[in-house]
């Protein structure tokens, strides 16, 4: 699986553009890039364009999108029949690809140290909306839709302005798309920061998916046992299961098949690993636990499971 750049990125989207327009000759670690894009205008320029391939990415990307797309990520495959807010973090693997060419809307691709520059002092990894655990696409009626547009629109603007504080205003408007967003799936109470049990519950789910994406066959996943989890986390694995079942319903071992049965899912789809290889990845000596594992979690065997995404 691919770690995209955002500067491999536009090598992707625009092969003959010289890149020193958008990152200049004393920009090179990819520092605070901040961009928005008009996909209608794309299409119009490029109207045969292939499908992005699936992998990781350095960068954020939040798109509007008006038209019929297929998004895949973790193990999920959503439709996009019309309107919709796709938000997209370095966190999560993924590909989202047009179903036809009617397609308009915008999208913005921006780093992190972009937003962390704020001085509001938000920290783009605690916002719930880049959370891997958080909802990736967001379904929007029309009034939805033209509010978020006229964000991007704003956005678009201030680009070609030569106001001097405009990227200030820019990462303004970033946080109200940011916020927009996160309005669409209200934060419960029970996972505030001022909880001592959701802070227990954050930092389990940072450890777990920090070993989160797969990339080759050589990584492998090294904490998998709730005594394992609550050692690093310097609690007792009783204290974490009453934590993480106050705060999600689920036991810490529960939390942890679904995580790894999701990764295999991802494996078995996107890759051409043979089972042996993705068994070792995720931690099991032997491929017959790793198999046993999977059917029980999903009622197909890994092989099954692939060959039925093929066919």
């Amino acid at each position: 699986m691919q770690v995209l750049s955002i500067k491999g990125f536009y090598r992707d989207l625009l092969p003959d553009v010289d890149l020193d327009q958008y990152f200049g000759d004393n920009n090179t670690s990819d520092i605070g890039h901040f961009n928005v894009f008009d996909i209608a205008e794309m299409w119009r320029n490029s109207p045969s364009k292939p499908k992005m391939p699936y992998n990781r990415r350095t960068y954020y990307k939040i798109s509007l999108v008006n038209g019929r797309n297929k998004v895949e990520y973790a193990d999920k495959v959503i439709d996009v029949e019309d309107y919709a807010l796709i938000f997209a973090t370095p966190k999560v693997p993924y590909r989202y690809y047009p179903v036809n060419s009617d397609q308009k809307g915008y999208f913005c691709v921006f780093t992190g140290e972009f937003l962390s520059k704020s001085k509001t002092g938000t920290l783009i990894d605690e916002l719930p909306i880049f959370n891997p655990a958080s909802d990736f696409v967001y379904h929007l009626d029309r009034e939805l839709y033209d509010r978020v547009d006229d964000i991007f629109k704003k956005m678009q603007q201030e680009l070609l302005s030569d106001y001097i504080y405009k990227y200030d205003l820019l990462r303004t408007y970033l946080l109200e798309l940011v916020h927009f967003g996160q309005k669409l799936q209200p934060v419960g109470p029970s996972i505030l920061p001022h909880n001592a049990s959701s802070r227990i519950s954050s930092l389990f789910i940072e450890l777990l998916e920090r070993q989160f994406p797969i990339e080759s066959t050589s990584q492998r996943v090294r904490i998998r046992s709730a005594n394992e989890f609550a050692a690093s986390l310097n609690i007792h694995v009783n204290h974490l299961n009453k934590v993480l079942k106050e705060v999600t319903g689920k036991t810490t071992s529960d939390i942890i098949k679904s995580r790894l049965a999701q990764e295999a899912k991802i494996l078995l789809r996107q890759t051409q690993w043979n089972i042996s290889e993705i068994a070792f990845s995720l931690g099991f000596e032997e491929i017959a636990h790793f198999s046993n594992f999977f059917k029980t979690l999903t009622s197909y065997s890994p092989s099954a499971f692939r060959n039925g995404i093929k066919s």
